[in-house]
């Protein structure tokens, strides 16, 4: 029984079942966000028009949503530095309903891309419009806002990138 319940919470924490997976298409136009940053002011994801995004949806209190920390800290300081005249940028929205908690991780992780969060948890209208039901969850969106990859993650997400961006050189 204790088990089960072990079980039955990490599933419960980390958003997962099975047959979970968000209905966001490639092609499809990415949905606006627009969120407070841990600072108060407000961003939209429209004001990155003409950038390539990648949105990393996460929590702190998702263990692997934590663990990827490292690994897009390496990936955003190598592609918004070393691709030039082809702007990157990553946006984490926080599923998270502690704004201390979520302060303390950008700080210990080191974040300097931006962070937004309505600390609504899973309740988020973002969550809602992004149709995300597990974390952690990405899309990747281009200069036009369009859907270009999606749920990318480790070497599968550096490789697209570095594709994508000697693509467009």
């Amino acid at each position: 029984m204790k088990i089960f319940l072990t079980l039955f919470s990490v599933l419960i924490f980390t958003g997962y079942t099975a047959a979970q997976q968000s209905k966001i298409e490639i092609g499809q136009q990415a949905p606006e966000i627009s969120l407070a940053k841990p600072d108060g002011s407000l961003f939209s994801l429209s004001s990155l028009k003409g950038k390539t995004v990648l949105i990393d949806f996460w929590a702190t209190w998702c263990a692997p949503c934590v663990e990827e920390q490292p690994e897009l800290k390496t990936i955003y300081d190598t592609f918004s530095n070393q691709v030039k005249g082809q702007e990157f940028e990553i946006v984490g929205v926080s599923l998270d309903r502690n704004k201390e908690s979520w302060q303390k991780a950008i700080t210990r992780f080191g974040i300097t891309w931006i962070q937004v969060s309505d600390l609504k948890f899973w309740k988020s209208p973002v969550a809602k419009a992004y149709e995300i039901e597990e974390l952690p969850f990405n899309v990747i969106i281009d200069s036009q806002g369009k859907i270009i990859a999606k749920n990318l993650h480790g070497k599968e997400l550096t490789g697209f990138l570095q594709k994508y961006f000697n693509e467009k050189k």
